[in-house]
């Protein structure tokens, strides 16, 4: 995108490029349900994270719910993450590919479920071209687009059945605010990790029953 001279050292990503961070949570039916843009392109996934649920019209999670989240979060009350250093993408579960642990078994799961937002972005820069290539417009702009863009998407997808569905799987490998208390901090705790740790086990003992009974 384009940023002042004076501004591209904190728009320059890990890659070198000149970027905007966006932050998006979708719906298991592939529908933004919350972007967040404007954030430069250098700035730390959890930072971005905290803003998003910091503002007065931000991203709202009740207690007792979660999103799911990538490695690139860190798991606590509200986002759950998956476990690091073990096998996560399904192109890892291929080929017959089993959980041995606990903890491969929730990765596995895990990552079926958040694929989605990995299919919300593809079919975003599949849909708008502009997306996909170099912007010369200023951040302020280029930011409105990317909104625009996500409302675009969705009104298609609400649509009816989307063309680009066939063309994702092929490059593929409401809350009442008076009364529900919203998560406010991005904190690590031992409860959380407790809670993530007896989901993956769960998990795991239903997968070794199911397997038993084949």
């Amino acid at each position: 995108m384009k940023v002042p001279m004076a501004d591209k050292a904190r728009y320059r990503n890990r890659k070198g490029e000149i970027t905007t961070n966006v932050l998006g949570v979708c719906s298991p039916d592939g529908q933004f349900i919350y972007v967040l843009t404007g954030w430069e392109g250098s700035a730390a996934d959890g930072r971005v994270l905290r803003d998003a649920i910091s503002r007065r019209n931000g991203l709202k999670v009740p207690q007792g719910q979660y999103y799911l989240v990538d490695a690139g979060y860190a798991n606590c009350e509200g986002f759950l993450a998956p476990f690091r250093g073990q096998r996560y993408h399904l192109s890892e579960w291929r080929d017959g590919r089993q959980p041995l642990t606990p903890r491969e078994c929730f990765n596995m799961r895990h990552s079926s479920a958040r694929n989605v937002i990995e299919r919300c972005f593809g079919m975003l820069k599949l849909r708008w071209a502009i997306l996909r290539s170099p912007s010369f417009y200023p951040a302020q702009v280029h930011n409105r687009v990317i909104i625009a863009c996500c409302l675009l998407h969705n009104l298609i997808r609400r649509q009816g059945d989307d063309p680009l569905d066939i063309e994702i799987e092929a490059l593929e490998t409401t809350t009442n605010d008076m009364e529900i208390p919203y998560i406010q901090t991005i904190e690590t705790s031992n409860a959380w990790a407790n809670f993530r740790d007896t989901l993956a086990n769960e998990m795991f003992v239903e997968l070794m029953s199911h397997r038993g009974s084949m």
